[in-house]
């Protein structure tokens, strides 16, 4: 998509929860380009990324672990993938190209990702993301994150504060 269409909406994307081949590079690739031009973080942050893709496709298992794979026009735009921790699912990995932001991709994976808790059975969840992720901080604590662990960082090429939510699934979600 070259221009910001008005008339895109939610219903032209597709979510597939089938990992191919090939998603996994495309989902480093996301996050080194999206985060290094919106944020500034550098190589060490994609190298992060990468080692955490390459452990991840090491244990995946399709029964226990889950990915959200966006798709407009047959290219990936967002993912979302749930970590099966065993007491836990991690949330890691939630992006989304800037132009299909806005239009309730989130809100939609999120509720995705509750469902997938529930049907695991498993209430606990975690995640990391930096204090620069405003707008991913909000979408998390409105369904019930709570802020447990800070540490200030360079790791990703810059001074920035790391952060750990949690969440406990209740009846409310």
């Amino acid at each position: 998509m070259n221009e910001k269409s008005t008339t895109l909406n939610i219903n032209d994307i597709n979510i597939r929860t089938v990992l191919q081949p090939g998603d996994l590079g495309y989902i480093a690739y996301l996050h080194g380009d999206i985060y290094a031009r919106e944020c500034g973080y550098g190589l060490n942050f994609e190298r992060y990324v990468l080692q955490g893709l390459a452990d991840f496709a090491s244990q995946y298992n399709a029964g226990k672990d889950r990915v959200w794979i966006c798709e407009h026009r047959q290219q990936m735009i967002g993912v979302l993938v749930g970590v099966n921790r065993g007491d836990s699912i991690q949330l890691r990995y939630f992006i989304f190209r800037p132009e299909y932001r806005g239009l309730g991709l989130g809100k939609r994976l999120m509720d995705g990702f509750i469902n997938y808790m529930r049907e695991s059975q498993i209430n606990k969840s975690y995640l990391w993301t930096t204090n620069e992720q405003h707008a991913a901080i909000s979408l998390y604590t409105r369904y019930g994150f709570r802020l447990t662990e800070e540490k200030v960082s360079n790791g990703f090429d810059k001074e920035l504060t790391e952060r750990r939510y949690d969440l406990e699934l209740n009846d409310k979600y």
